[in-house]
């Protein structure tokens, strides 16, 4: 983007198609990459296809897909045609994904195969064009193709005359709190939060991408893509849910140098892999319980851990929600390539962040160049407050929703996050939690049920929890490491379901011991249940904490 500064899509693609024109730029793991002059042209063809069948400037085009090259060239037609994106996530349900394309007016949809029986029967009235995303076919409301979209006789046409201030992309969000809204983020907003990266942490044509996070997610729309074609590297996808049996070959044969993720993927290699490797005979756990001996072996599994990702990885951003303090220290100590970062979807989405080099336990680092942050009714005693966020990248507004995007500015123009944090002394910053979640005690003390939970899943046992405030006691809801517990009794066959049993409800006993003995008076809980099942959760892998909500 350096040839340029005009920040669009267009620009975007128009530039790194000429700049990069041989290299490669979007590819499954497995297949031949798309070049930049192809992802240039294909999107020509696709964006004079779609004028060709009556879509105009400021149309909405959903896209509802899995990650895959089509998806970009998809994105990239629409956006520089002057129309806009309507990216929806694959695990929206389909009650969900009818009333997004309805609230947005869709009037075409590029759809993946997997996910075509989301949307055979809902009722669309604006729809009039659904497009096969793996071979760019026409299909009619049953499925079955009809035709290419694009033919000869559409040719090729040239970008349309976008500006900065048009809109770009509509993103309904996966919210922990209920309704979803539609975040209107116009071509700056995207482009410059891109550009704006690249003072945190360079990225260059010589770079390699993996994507494991969902395309439709502003995180991964931004950093995992927008980014990455500005400054000419390569991006790769997989086919299928990054499980370890997925993803572990696809590093090996990738071997990325940046990686974007959420924090569950990490703390499940952490809890799952690393942590039973490093306590499995009684010598091992005696020096792993002293410090010195701690950092000895994470160092050892760090080494490990870095060719597992292929060797060349030098950038491992994590974002999305809070990272367990425990598997933090760790990456610290094995000298893993982690940096952490802040954001929303309504500030598309980087409003702060810090590279390996710099990155200080606990901290999101400081804000982005270009984006100016404050801390609104700051508590006196310990500085925190709800963080407020200005600059280019912030949203235009929620669509259709004027109330609601009334409610999201102060008075004086600042957009309120709704997530509490604290600045250091050097203008870093640290997340506290979400407004919403916070929790009033009996005192008046403000309680953040997200600090409980990261003490709660530093124990063995458990994946994740949820503590919430139930008929004015705090309560910890658990999800437990099964295999784990099972694989203790395995030998017993037949009785092992009794015991397992027996030593889950030793867990749950043994857990509400150890954190009240590690937490302040005023968060002490009253109860730790089970919850059998994993807790539904978004795109980033939040809980999402209303639906569990009681009085």
């Amino acid at each position: 983007m350096s040839e340029t500064t005009t920040l669009t899509l267009a620009a975007v693609l128009e530039n790194s198609s000429r700049r990069f024109a041989q290299r490669p730029a979007l590819s499954f793991v497995a297949g031949t990459p798309l070049t930049y002059a192809e992802l240039g042209e294909e999107s020509a063809r696709v964006r004079a296809a779609l004028r060709a069948r009556g879509v105009r400037p400021g149309d909405r085009v959903g896209i509802l897909a899995g990650n895959m090259p089509n998806w970009g060239v998809a994105y990239f037609a629409v956006t520089s045609m002057g129309a806009v994106a309507v990216p929806l996530l694959p695990d929206f349900h389909e009650r969900e994904i009818a009333t997004f394309l309805a609230h947005a007016g869709c009037d075409a949809l590029f759809v993946s195969d997997k996910l075509f029986d989301r949307v055979r029967d809902a009722a669309l009235p604006t729809l009039r064009l659904r497009i096969r995303l793996e071979d760019m076919n026409i299909l009619n409301p049953a499925g079955e193709v009809v035709e290419p979209l694009w033919t000869p006789a559409h040719g090729s046409v040239p970008a349309a005359d976008v500006t900065e201030d048009d809109l770009a992309s509509i993103i309904y969000t996966s919210g922990t709190t209920g309704k979803s809204k539609g975040v209107m983020l116009t071509h700056r907003n995207i482009a410059f939060n891109a550009l704006k990266v690249q003072t945190i942490q360079p990225v260059c044509s010589e770079d390699v991408f993996l994507s494991i996070l969902p395309l439709s997610h502003t995180y991964e729309n931004t950093l995992g893509l927008i980014l990455p074609i500005m400054q000419g590297a390569a991006v790769y996808y997989i086919e299928k849910p990054p499980t370890a049996a997925v993803l572990l070959p696809a590093l090996e044969q990738v071997r990325p140098t940046l990686m974007l993720s959420v924090p569950l993927v990490i703390e499940k290699i952490h809890k799952m892999r690393v942590l039973p490797r490093l306590t499995k005979n009684g010598l091992l756990r005696r020096i792993h319980a002293t410090e010195k001996g701690r950092r000895l072996l994470y160092r050892m599994a760090g080494k490990q851990l870095m060719k597992t990702f292929g060797g060349r990885l030098h950038f491992f951003g994590i974002g999305g929600a809070k990272l367990d303090p425990v598997v933090e220290r760790f990456l610290r100590d094995a000298k893993f390539p982690y940096a952490i970062g802040y954001g929303l979807t309504e500030t598309a989405p980087l409003l702060a962040g810090a590279n390996p080099h710099v990155v200080r336990f606990q901290s999101t680092g400081p804000a982005m160049e270009g984006v100016d942050l404050r801390i609104a009714d700051a508590d006196p005693l310990t500085g925190e407050g709800e963080i407020q966020a200005r600059g280019p990248s912030v949203m235009r507004g929620y669509y259709n929703e004027p109330e609601l995007t009334r409610e999201a500015f102060t008075e004086d123009g600042w957009f309120r996050t709704g997530d509490l944090g604290v600045f250091d002394a050097d203008g870093h910053l640290s997340i506290k939690g979400r407004l919403k979640n916070m929790i009033v005690g009996s005192a008046g003390e403000n309680i953040y049920p997200e600090e409980i939970e990261s003490v709660i899943n530093t124990h063995r046992y458990v994946l994740e929890s949820l503590v919430l405030q139930s008929k004015g006691r705090l309560v910890a809801k658990v999800h437990l490491n099964y295999e784990e517990i099972e694989a203790q009794f395995a030998h017993l066959r037949d009785e092992a379901v009794q015991y397992v049993q027996q030593r889950v409800e030793e867990i749950l006993r043994e857990l509400h011991a150890q954190v009240n003995a590690r937490v302040n008076r005023f968060s002490q809980l009253a109860a730790v249940v089970e919850q059998r099942d994993p807790f539904e959760k978004t795109a980033t892998q939040k809980i999402k904490r209303f639906l569990h909500q009681t009085a």
